[in-house]
């Protein structure tokens, strides 16, 4: 998996929530449920997996599990090579677990870190410091700025990988401050200079960002499109466009999104500003729902015998996300405007996915009055 790195720090604390045996099974069957829940550290390397490495699976007592990749990398180890922990579904351990932490993450990858510090990110999500950091550790076995440099990290390895970037470039698509500083970083990590992880020929530019971003299937992409379509996005042959603005988005120019092969969807992104890149790819993110986790969704929202039909119908659904959003609570568990009041405390049981659980039934075509004819109908099989 790589050249060996000496003094791995184990953190304590990083990693006592995952059951680390069961962590271990699941790495030995490189089981694809599990990418981008939990990535292994190998102490005799001194580098950090998904589960899913093609590479040998190390003897148990040289494995170290963490729910983030940014917690691995806070513990010493470098991210392998071979199965790029960049190209992982987002699938962080934090979806659905802290509202605090979920918009927190929100902003950091919209660079909310690259400039500003860890007290001012308190200061907007209306916590304190201290408390801020706890919940990261807590959630994410990471503190804040270990998140945001492995986020500029792991995307400067995907431009590196897939695009053809100079290195300048890529250090500013990435949210470096500086080419130094991602020179350093690189060096520090690696123990080579960022060039040197690029492993193939030059190819002819093709005209901005080509890079594509990983996801969970299910997907129902014709259910997304068609949403996108109707609220007025452009789509046009199963290509979503927008055109960027410099006010909102911190460049001109334009992002188009394409659904790719299962798992993983192509961006294109013209910037006038290459900095405005990671702000760009985190609202495509959002846009798209490519973090939802379609699993613990159908788990949670299958406790309602009603929406257990549902979901087992259409799994694949996710919000279509708003662009610029500064709601209080996350997508995820935020009900429309529009919704039945004499379902609210019902919802409060589906939490924290009430998003979907509205969205199934606003599919579905299903009221107040169906559900109850539903229930009924339950009741008497």
């Amino acid at each position: 998996m790589g050249a060996a790195r000496p003094h791995v720090v184990v953190m304590e604390n990083a990693h006592t929530e995952l059951d680390q045996d069961a962590c271990y099974r699941a790495a030995v069957t490189r089981d694809v449920r599990f990418d981008g829940r939990f990535f292994g550290g190998v102490t005799s390397t001194g580098i950090y997996c998904r589960p899913v490495c093609p590479a040998r699976t190390p003897r148990r007592e040289n494995m170290i599990f963490y729910p983030t990749a940014a917690a691995a990398e806070e513990a010493g180890f470098r991210a392998c090579l071979r199965c790029r922990p960049e190209t992982a579904p987002d699938m962080g351990a934090w979806r659905g677990t802290s509202n605090t932490v979920s918009r927190a993450l929100s902003l950091i990858e919209a660079g909310a870190l690259d400039e500003g510090d860890v007290d001012t990110l308190a200061g907007r999500l209306g916590v304190g410091e201290r408390q801020l950091r706890r919940l990261f550790r807590q959630h994410l076995g990471a503190a804040p700025v270990s998140v945001a440099q492995t986020r500029r990290v792991l995307l400067a390895k995907a431009l590196i990988h897939e695009t053809d970037l100079t290195m300048a470039e890529v250090a500013l698509g990435s949210g470096f401050g500086s080419v130094r500083r991602f020179n350093e970083t690189f060096q520090s990590l690696y123990g080579r200079p960022p060039s040197a992880l690029r492993r193939r020929k030059e190819r002819p530019g093709e005209g901005g960002v080509r890079l594509h971003l990983s996801y969970r299937p299910p997907y129902d992409w014709e259910a997304m499109l068609t949403a996108l379509r109707v609220r007025g996005d452009a789509v046009e042959d199963r290509v979503w466009s927008r055109v960027l603005d410099a006010v909102v988005d911190g460049a001109e120019g334009r992002v188009s999104v394409t659904p790719d092969k299962p798992g993983r969807v192509e961006v294109r992104v013209e910037a006038s500003d290459l900095r405005a890149l990671p702000g760009v790819l985190a609202r495509v993110r959002r846009v798209f729902d490519l973090s939802a986790d379609p699993e613990a969704i159908g788990r949670d929202l299958s406790a309602d015998a009603a929406l257990k039909l549902r979901v087992e119908a259409r799994p694949g659904l996710r919000l279509p996300g708003d662009w610029i959003d500064a709601g209080s609570e996350p997508p995820n568990d935020r009900l429309p405007e529009d919704f039945d009041a004499r379902l609210i405390g019902r919802a409060d049981h589906w939490r924290p996915w009430r998003a979907y659980g509205a969205l199934h039934l606003r599919t579905a075509g299903i009221g107040a009055a169906e559900l109850k004819e539903t229930d009924h109908g339950l009741e008497a099989a």
